[in-house]
């Protein structure tokens, strides 16, 4: 049982090798290269690969769509799931080109990948000579053309959220260009940096580790731990939807006149539906179908029930009422907190996490956001880059065996630390270090790329067109006719 515990460290962290090396170098993370003589893929961790591929599809289309679309008005719920939709094929598209190379290949820097997976040159497909990728165990393989395919979904579905900070209002060629423009140079370098590392086959010895570290992104060698996304793509999305909609500006009559979601029944079947694609989404970033993936699902299950709880009560003392809105955000929330801890965590370290940032993001889509005054339409900001930042530093918190986390795992001594040299300290100025510096890169590049697309294309439709509707402008449908 400890040797199965062993191996199955999904996303742990080189440790232990020596006070001078490594306090906490996460090995959390999707892009690693595959060792030399690599062993076959396990027939089940292939299924689960695929499994979590189309899951992460469904939490996008229609599970996104359909919990954006129904947040806003009628005359603009086809403009929501026309743009969730063609984002999460621009994405996909776009991560085939040139993003995968970029954010999964070793480069020159930390900070971007190589140009020798573009057009994904040299992912070989049959049953011989198939291009392989590292998983999470030594000696363990998983096809990278399937690697390709998981990471395209999430490289499609972080756009995807963004549209949600300023609906209703943009036009839909700028936001298309936007995105590639963001991709480029937002998603895919933070990726590069929080995920890409050469493997645990690579971590032989202290002087192999050392070479390894040296050719690892920027933020895993900082030692921030991401296991499933919290800072790559909550974190980033959500500052990127909170500069687009202080520079899109705020909705005619926002402030003024009420402006209600037209189908609250269509948002909890969306929640519904990113709750059960979250679990591809998460226990697939674990790379392997085995009992550590079921921790991670576990923590999934629970931080997600404890946030919809929590967001309910919450609501329900400070508000008056308890709502059918308030407990899909409070999942949404929930289920992003515990992205970035959810192979680091234990159980009952995922509950106080689900809870507390559930807490938070009522109190950020409320009281933050009157005052300050923006008009985030659906609140990206306030749940996902909120969630995310109080997910990632909590992860330094739980991760702690005190507190019924997995600490992290030594791949150069194939063993654990001792639970007593624990630094909390450390872990948590490391989250901070994934934490400020995705704020601050796709804070800036998104700021110019808004700023370029307005200069070029124009970010906004007419006040004409923004009163009679962009289903009719933008696309000449209406979702509901007679």
């Amino acid at each position: 049982m400890h040797q199965d515990k062993k191996r199955t460290k999904g996303g742990s962290v080189m440790r232990g090798l020596g006070a001078a090396l490594l306090l906490m170098l996460p090995v959390l993370v999707f892009g690693q290269e595959a060792a030399a003589a690599p062993t076959p893929p396990n027939k089940g961790d292939v299924s689960w690969l695929m499994t979590s591929t189309v899951l992460v599809i469904l939490m996008t289309i229609p599970g996104l769509a359909l919990f954006y679309g129904g947040m806003v008005r009628s005359k603009n719920v086809l403009s929501l799931l026309m743009q969730v939709m063609i984002v999460f094929c621009l994405g996909v598209l776009l991560f085939a080109f040139y993003g995968y190379s970029v954010a999964f290949t070793g480069g020159e820097t930390q900070y971007f990948g190589g140009f020798s997976r573009v057009f994904l040159s040299g992912l070989s497909t049959g049953t011989a000579g198939d291009s392989l990728v590292a998983t999470f165990s030594k000696s363990t393989n998983i096809p990278e053309l399937g690697f390709f395919c998981f990471q395209a979904t999430f490289a499609a579905i972080t756009p995807a959220l963004i549209v949600g900070a300023f609906a209703e209002r943009i036009k839909f060629s700028a936001l298309l260009v936007f995105i590639i423009i963001w991709l480029t140079f937002a998603y895919y370098p933070i990726a590069h940096m929080v995920w890409f590392w050469s493997g645990p086959d690579a971590f032989t010895t202290l002087e192999a580790g050392n070479a390894a570290n040296a050719n690892a992104g920027f933020l895993w060698g900082k030692g921030a731990l991401d296991f499933a996304g919290g800072t790559v793509v909550h974190i980033n999305a959500g500052i990127a939807g909170l500069v687009g909609c202080l520079l899109v500006g705020k909705r005619i009559g926002y402030g003024q006149t009420a402006l209600p979601p037209h189908n609250v029944p269509y948002v909890m079947i969306g929640s519904a539906l990113l709750w059960v694609g979250w679990f591809g989404f998460n226990v697939g970033s674990n790379l392997e179908a085995n009992g550590f993936a079921t921790l991670v699902f576990t923590n999934t299950l629970l931080a997600t029930a404890a946030a919809t709880l929590a967001w309910m009560f919450g609501e329900w003392i400070f508000k008056g009422s308890p709502t059918m809105l308030g407990a899909a955000s409070g999942a949404v929330a929930g289920l992003v907190a515990i992205t970035p801890a959810c192979g680091w965590v234990g159980p009952m370290g995922s509950i106080a996490i689900g809870a507390i940032a559930a807490l938070i993001c009522l109190w950020a889509v409320s009281a933050l956001k009157r005052m300050l005054g923006y008009d985030d339409s659906l609140d990206v900001f306030g749940v996902h880059c909120v969630g995310g930042i109080v997910g990632a530093i909590l992860t330094g918190v739980f991760n702690s065996p005190a507190l019924g986390g997995t600490d992290v795992y030594d791949y150069v001594a194939n063993a654990f630390p001792d639970p007593a040299a624990y630094n909390m300290g450390a872990h948590v100025i490391s989250q901070l270090w994934g934490v400020g510096v995705t704020l601050v890169w796709s804070g800036l590049v998104s700021l110019v790329a808004y700023k370029l697309v307005d200069l070029t294309i124009g970010l906004r439709v007419t006040e004409e067109q923004e009163r009679e509707g962009l289903d009719t402008v933008s696309h000449g449908e209406r979702a509901y006719n007679g």
